[in-house]
């Protein structure tokens, strides 16, 4: 199953004792097509692990987790919010994301998000 027919990835992120730690996360591409785009809490053990360690595997699987594709070598980085971002997300997660959306802003978790961005292409992996 490719990227492009799914709302969801498993993002494998690895900790500072070396285990790794699979995360289902809702995506969208990002403009160079050679990216996606995944929003988190800023202080969520996703964040951590990526600052600690960029190298992660992105893998198809469904809302649980469960893999529907093989993993795939990826690099991560924590990069700025924008609003295109977040219209992208609008765009292709309708009235589910803007629901999560209205939430996040009334309990003030808005306030609090990161973007992650995950680039998967290899010429772009070689050099890191």
């Amino acid at each position: 199953m490719a990227l492009d027919t799914t709302n969801y990835f498993s993002l494998r992120s690895k900790k500072k004792d070396g285990s790794q730690v699979d995360t289902p996360v809702w995506f969208v591409r990002a403009l160079d097509d050679d990216s996606y785009h995944v929003f988190t809490n800023v202080n969520s053990g996703k964040v951590k692990r990526v600052r600690n360690f960029p190298k992660v595997e992105i893998a198809v699987c469904d809302v649980r987790g469960k893999l529907l594709g093989v993993w795939q070598p990826a690099r991560a980085e924590l990069v700025a919010e924008s609003d295109t971002i977040y219209a992208a997300f609008r765009a292709k997660y309708g009235l589910t994301f803007r629901i999560f959306d209205f939430f996040s802003w009334l309990g003030g978790k808005h306030k609090e998000r990161q973007m992650i961005q995950v680039t998967t292409d290899p010429e772009k992996l070689h050099g890191s």
